[in-house]
């Protein structure tokens, strides 16, 4: 596993390769302010030794003016370093805001209606602004200090080189213990970051499910969870405060002990010829370039370096999740090959390699065969893959159910197998032709996830927005028929009428979105929790349309009762998963086994009779 720093230093010597002339120009006028910390200590030894103490006042002044001109000339370069500062800065944040909204669309780009989660609005809103902040004052306090430095030590060799045996050794010992500090200050922002990304992640999920939390009951755990994030903040922040007092300790010997030991040793010094002059100038050099350049090092280093490390790291190599993990979902807790097997343990058979197939594919009358072997993904580089070694076969007609936990990878294999994603390693063939995300589908397919697409137009257009060859007005009647549309069509007034989405329910909307696929060509139809915001009865009879209709069915279920549909059921754990049907599974998974007693088949069948009487079944 590569570092942060190893992850992030072939990008960072690109990005500077690519501003060679902006580097060029800082360094200039660095050296610029180079000079004015030579002159400083230097002016004010030979205006006291050949100036004041000689009896001489002019030369005094004249070297005191030179002194004053230096400070002058100091202050311009500080001026060229910010306007050079923005041509290094910006363009960072520019890529990094760039790079954020490229992983965020790749993971939400089979949920076009789905808001970012808000982790994503944290990297971009906040962590993208910490890593320009922290960028810009790292150039500044970095460069400052390296021809600050420079500038201090070549006055101080061209007064006395005896001085460098005292202010180096300290000087040394100061910086190393600072170094020393980084790396462990750098995992605690990190831990601190993710402890902030984790609570952010998790209010807005409660946020979101507020009322589902409420009618489970689920007050309390929800509570405490929220209570173990802010706790696990506080605690990186105690953390860092600790490391921090370790720094102030390496500001103290690298930067105050050198005055110290100046002050102590002046008489000696004197004795050994040097004069007044040089050793005020001396410490001229420490308590006016050297002292201050290391306090400004140390706490930028300190805080806003380890931070831009992290933050970058983060920014650029992940974390990612799947689009449907949520604030309490757990990711894989091993890379272990998730392979599909039966009740009895033996895989499922994949099939075997096939001939050359033509450019166009026609599937059969009951659908295409699904096979994805192999097949791993994760979102990003640095992230614990998703699906790991899947091997599965969905044969011709079948009907399948995709269970889980949340953010264990249901949503991410419909989007696979819908050729809106890529896998990693793998591939998925969809009636022996090997799908390729981007590439347009060979063989007709529809993917409805939970937040169904309606726009405005009459419900008719609607309707046929899947069929390029158009259909029959009594086809639409029989598909709308199929999947229980047929109450909201009365009650607009029919297939021509104009639809305003913002006045359709969320169940409405999925009831149009299941007619739609219900009425399409396509032989392979994906449901992704598309009946989540339908009641029970409601989602019993979509659910039965499509299992009536010729095809292959992939359903990602909700609820136990669409399991109990089915003709297999996949369980997906994140380490492996098990197909089998409902009996098989009860008695071989302990995962289903969970899922299952979280359900109740006579609760459904209670709950379907009272929403069937009280309210519409889109509602």
């Amino acid at each position: 596993m590569t570092t942060p720093t190893a992850r992030l230093r072939p990008r960072a010597m690109r990005f500077l390769r690519r501003r060679t002339r902006v580097l060029l120009l800082l360094a200039g006028w660095s050296l610029l302010e180079s000079a004015h910390t030579f002159l400083s200590g230097y002016g004010v030894a030979k205006a006291l030794d050949q100036g004041f103490l000689t009896g001489d006042t002019g030369v005094g002044l004249a070297w005191l003016a030179v002194s004053a001109l230096a400070v002058v000339a100091g202050g311009l370069a500080g001026r060229g370093v910010f306007r050079g500062l923005a041509d290094l800065v910006e363009p960072l944040r520019d890529s990094l805001i760039r790079q954020v909204v490229s992983r965020s669309l790749t993971q939400a780009v089979a949920y076009p209606a789905r808001a970012a989660d808000s982790a994503v609005v944290s990297r971009l809103t906040n962590q993208t602004e910490i890593a320009r902040d922290s960028f810009a004052g790292l150039v500044l306090v970095a460069r400052s200090f390296v021809f600050t430095t420079a500038g201090a030590v070549l006055g101080l060799l061209s007064l006395a080189p005896l001085l460098l045996l005292i202010v180096m050794p300290p000087l040394a010992a100061g910086l190393l213990l600072f170094l020393a500090t980084l790396r462990p200050m750098a995992a605690r922002q990190r831990a601190f970051l993710q402890a902030d990304e984790d609570l952010s992640t998790q209010f807005g999920a409660v946020a979101e499910g507020l009322r589902d939390v409420v009618a489970c009951g689920a007050q309390q755990p929800t509570a405490a969870r929220a209570h173990g994030l802010i706790e696990d903040g506080a605690r990186a922040a105690r953390q860092l405060a600790g490391w921090a007092a370790v720094r102030c300790l390496a500001l103290g010997l690298a930067g105050q002990l050198p005055i110290l030991l100046l002050v102590v040793t002046a008489p000696w010094l004197l004795r050994q010829g040097l004069t007044a002059g040089v050793v005020l100038g001396a410490l001229t050099y420490l308590t006016q370039s050297l002292l201050p350049a290391l306090h400004t090092l140390m706490n930028a280093l300190g805080s806003a370096g380890t931070r831009l490390l992290v933050v970058l790291d983060r920014l650029t190599t992940g974390p990612a999740q799947d689009p449907e993990t949520t604030a309490t979902a757990e990711p894989p807790p091993t890379a272990a090959p998730l392979s599909t097997t039966t009740p009895d343990t033996a895989p499922v058979v994949a099939a075997p390699s096939l001939a050359p197939v033509p450019p166009r594919v026609t599937a059969a009358p009951g659908g295409p065969r699904v096979e994805l072997r192999a097949v791993t993904f994760a979102y990003g580089p640095a992230a614990q893959p998703v699906l790991h070694d899947l091997d599965l076969t969905v044969e011709p007609g079948e009907h399948l159910v995709v269970v889980g936990p949340s953010g264990i990878g249901k949503s991410t294999l419909t989007a696979l197998v819908a050729g809106l994603l890529e896998p990693a390693h793998g591939e998925i063939r969809v009636a022996g032709r090997r799908v390729r995300a981007g590439s347009g589908p060979s063989l007709p397919r529809v993917l409805i996830p939970q937040q169904a697409y309606v726009f405005s137009g009459t419900l008719s257009e609607n309707l046929r927005y899947l069929c390029p060859d158009g259909a029959p007005t009594s086809a639409l009647q029989t598909s709308s028929d199929a999947v229980g549309l047929g109450q909201l069509v009365c009650r607009l007034g029919g297939l021509d009428a104009q639809l305003d989405p913002i006045t359709l329910s969320q169940g409405e909307r999925q009831l149009i979105a299941l007619a739609r696929a219900h009425l399409s060509p396509a032989p392979l139809v994906l449901l992704d929790e598309a009946t989540c915001h339908l009641d029970p009865a409601a989602e019993m009879r979509a659910e039965r349309a499509f299992a009536e209709r010729p095809g292959t069915l992939i359903v990602v279920a909700h609820r136990i009762t669409s399991a109990r549909r089915a003709d297999r059921i996949l369980v997906l754990d994140g380490v492996r998963a098990t197909c089998g049907t409902h009996d098989e599974l009860l008695s071989c998974s302990a995962l289903y086994r969970d899922l299952a007693g979280s359900w109740q088949p006579r609760t459904f069948e209670r709950s379907a009779g009272l929403a069937a009487k009280s309210r519409p079944p889109g509602g």
